[in-house]
């Protein structure tokens, strides 16, 4: 990431987690979390300071707004400068579609598209007043799913969300251009979490995919930050698929 300074929400566990190591190796000059859980924060960000870079934590509750911006704010002030926001917070119920409730719809639009609305509205507030550097003021990238793009039972809100992500995606970069600031969004398929082998569909996967295999996160970090770093100064709008062959864009 050489030198940047880098922001993730969700960032508490799982991918979002191992980003914030990644990015330390990378060679971020600065790591920040938001988390709705404030330990998990603080502990997700013991590589960096064992490294001895500078990193905060803040927690929220990213559907409100306010929230939000408050959090973003208390990071950015500590930190200076925010040069890459990557959103990973997601939620992930599995039901029948003919059975998904009200509060189910709420919590998942909630979470996963109003939260990362937030978190980029306040990450272009920040970034726009920036020095560029290469042309490029700051750069966002989401985390979708490739359950945009291709059907899967017993999770059509979770989908749904994720395809309005994508296309959140698209038009704050279009916004925003003029602004220097870059925005993208990468799409895995089933990564080799712990839950998602505790939820069992990995092997499925694995069947349908022509490398025989769901993601390590690891794999799908590394095009996370190619899409946040320094060497992405022209790319935007686009959704970069990582899904082994799964699905072809």
């Amino acid at each position: 990431m050489n030198g940047l300074s880098v922001l993730i929400v969700g960032g508490g566990s799982g991918l979002g987690a191992l980003l914030a190591d990644t990015a330390v190796d990378a060679g971020a000059a600065a790591i920040g979390i938001i988390d709705i859980n404030r330990e998990a924060a603080e502990e997700a960000l013991g590589h960096a300071r064992a490294r001895g870079v500078p990193a905060e934590a803040r927690s929220c509750d990213i559907q409100v707004g306010a929230q939000c911006h408050g959090a973003f704010g208390a990071v950015a002030d500590v930190l200076g400068r925010i040069d890459t926001l990557i959103n990973c917070a997601a939620i992930y119920p599995r039901r029948p579609i003919l059975e998904i409730t009200d509060a189910e719809w709420d919590a998942e639009n909630g979470v996963n598209i109003k939260g990362t609305y937030h978190m980029m509205v306040a990450a272009v507030l920040h970034m726009r007043r920036q020095e560029p550097r290469n042309h490029v003021r700051g750069r966002i990238v989401n985390l979708t799913s490739v359950d945009a793009f291709k059907a899967h039972p017993q999770n059509a809100h979770y989908a749904a969300t994720k395809a309005a992500v994508v296309s959140l995606t698209r038009s704050f970069a279009q916004e925003v251009a003029k602004d220097g600031i870059l925005v993208n969004s990468v799409a895995p398929a089933g990564m080799a979490t712990e839950r998602a082998k505790a939820l069992g569909f990995l092997p499925e996967l694995a069947k349908a995919s022509p490398l025989g295999r769901g993601a390590e996160p690891r794999e799908v970090a590394e095009w996370v930050l190619m899409a946040g770093g320094p060497r992405n100064t022209y790319m935007t709008g686009e959704q970069v698929i990582v899904s082994g062959g799964y699905i072809y864009a």
